[in-house]
């Protein structure tokens, strides 16, 4: 059938173009003025053109029928098991535990050393006035024996109290205990500021210092 149907699809398809080939060549006679007779013998000859359709194919036979088969009937198929399908289980909301912040380390400074013991005092260098070459100077004051007291033949022991100053010389003199002779007192105070030397007082770092000492001379008449 399919190959009817291909072959008359053919010549209508040739029938289509013979056609439109005589109408335009009609009309390009009646353009060009051709004869009325010649257009119309070519319309009869044109339009009694018989297309004859070829003869549809012969249908094939069909096939035999099969021989009698025995069907075997199909194995026997179980039925898969059910699926037990369980219902997902609510999502569990865990929580962190978070562990308790670590207790703050104490830091114990280690004790302080203790202070140092304070430097010992450095040995103290401080003194008082001694005498310098007092054999010496007692004889001169002794030997200065006021001619008074010669006359008088007035002898005695005057103790003074006096002054030293840094230089070792007597700046001032006082009579403590008397002789009993204001000549041989007054004479006495006279040679210490002239005759006497002391070596002066020091402080406790070494340094002279003016200071104040007593002193006597004895008055002895001479033989």
């Amino acid at each position: 059938m399919a190959y009817a149907d291909q072959g008359m699809s053919t010549n209508r398809v040739i029938g289509l173009i013979v056609a439109a080939i005589v109408h335009i060549a009609l009309g390009y006679a009646l353009i060009t003025g051709l004869a009325y007779e010649a257009v119309q013998k070519a319309v009869e000859r044109v339009t009694t053109v018989d297309i004859e359709e070829p003869p549809p194919p012969e249908e094939e036979p069909p096939p035999p029928p099969p021989e009698d088969v025995p069907i075997t009937p199909p194995p026997p198929v179980a039925p898969p098991p059910p699926i037990n399908i369980a219902p997902a289980p609510p999502p569990i909301k865990t929580q962190p535990t978070i562990p308790p912040p670590a207790p703050p380390v104490l830091r114990v400074p280690p004790p302080a050393a203790p202070p140092a013991p304070p430097a010992p005092p450095a040995p103290s260098k401080a003194r008082g006035a001694s005498p310098d070459g007092q054999s010496r100077w007692a004889a001169r004051i002794q030997q200065d024996y006021p001619s008074r007291a010669l006359r008088a033949e007035e002898q005695g022991v005057v103790t003074m109290r006096i002054s030293i100053g840094a230089n070792g010389r007597v700046e001032g003199c006082t009579v403590s205990g008397s002789s009993g002779s204001a000549t041989l007192d007054d004479a006495a105070c006279r040679g210490m500021q002239r005759y006497a030397r002391y070596n002066p007082a020091l402080n406790d770092a070494g340094n002279p210092i003016a200071s104040t000492t007593t002193q006597s001379i004895r008055y002895v008449l001479p033989e």
